[in-house]
């Protein structure tokens, strides 16, 4: 190369560098409504702490596939299952907070797990950014037809003239199906023995075999035992009765005032995600769970669609930290 070929070259080098960096400091000085109009530009992921065929995963896909959609860009599901959630929470904690990462959590991942483990690897309100509560799934108290209560009153009656006779089964140690059983125990005063299992459908099959009195299952699973006659229903957990059961009490109606215990499912992004991308989101968010077709999927799986703002996500989820604290601490359930 002679003097004068690196000489050009030098300068044509200086040239592009100062091009890129005018570009570099163009785009850090983008105002929030160009950022958020130049999001996204490639794929979204959605991580689910649980394992693929769950209620969450279901819901997620469900909104993911509305929010390709909406966003103009692939949505795609990445499940991280293991430890209640908390692999997953990790993985979306550690995530680039630049929107293209989001989680789908959960009262466990949010509000329970921080009281039942003694190690968490991400903090749940520090970590991330509430974008929206996407829906609320009761829970269904359910009886074995052989068991000799077929309301709520009767139940609490004979629980407590037959103090630890009566055995509640759930999917395991710290779910929401057995901490809707302990909040039971502790609001109606009365004395059953908790009997966890590996999941939900080994407690079910168990329940149908008389070998467990009841459970408070989640409605999905539940349902098509109720429906074919298998299962009594004797209350849904939440304060609202089910469109899909209109004819089950509350259990709040049916003899325990001011009880309520719903599985919830929410959409997150990693804390420090701009305000504006969050903005984008939320908005994006609440559209599509307006959707008809959205609203139908997921009433569907025994769900019911909810939409907020960030500010409200983030007070109800403080509001069920306390409760399920509380819930966790006298329930004795620990995990490490």
């Amino acid at each position: 190369m002679t003097h004068s070929t690196h000489r050009t070259f030098l300068a044509g080098r200086r040239q592009a560098l100062a091009v890129l960096a005018s570009l570099a400091a163009g785009t850090a000085a983008l105002p929030g409504a160009a950022l958020a109009q130049a999001y996204p530009a490639k794929p979204v992921t959605i991580i689910v702490p649980f394992a693929a065929g769950g209620t969450t995963d279901i819901l997620a896909r469900i909104i993911g596939q509305a929010l390709t959609t909406e966003l103009g860009q692939s949505v795609v599901v990445d499940n991280r299952a293991g430890a209640g959630g908390n692999i997953g929470g990790q993985a979306a904690a550690r995530a680039q907070a630049d929107g293209y990462t989001l989680f789908m959590g959960t009262v466990g991942t949010h509000a329970i797990n921080a009281s039942l483990y003694k190690k968490m690897p991400f903090d749940p309100v520090k970590d991330f950014a509430p974008l929206t509560r996407v829906a609320n799934v009761p829970n269904l108290l359910v009886a074995n037809p052989a068991q000799p209560y077929k309301n709520v009153k009767e139940l609490i009656a004979y629980a407590k003239a037959n103090p630890g006779k009566i055995n509640f089964g759930s999917s395991g140690n710290g779910s929401s199906i057995h901490l809707s059983g302990e909040l039971f125990k502790s609001m109606a005063k009365v004395d059953m023995v908790h009997v966890p299992y590996k999941g939900s459908a080994p407690a079910v099959t168990d329940l149908l075999g008389n070998q467990i009195g009841i459970m408070f299952d989640n409605m999905p699973s539940a349902i098509q035992h109720v429906r074919s006659g298998k299962l009594v229903p004797l209350a849904v957990t939440t304060a609202k009765r089910s469109p899909e059961l209109p004819n089950v009490p509350t259990i709040a109606e049916a003899g325990v005032p001011g009880y309520e215990a719903t599985s919830w499912f929410g959409m997150f992004a990693p804390a420090g995600t701009p305000a504006p991308v969050l903005a984008k989101l939320n908005a994006a968010l609440v559209k599509v769970l307006a959707q008809a077709d959205v609203k139908k999927k997921i009433n569907e799986q025994g769900a019911e669609t909810y939409s907020e703002t960030p500010a409200q996500f983030a007070a109800f989820i403080q509001s069920e930290s306390v409760k399920w604290g509380k819930v966790v601490k006298e329930s004795g359930a620990s995990l490490d």
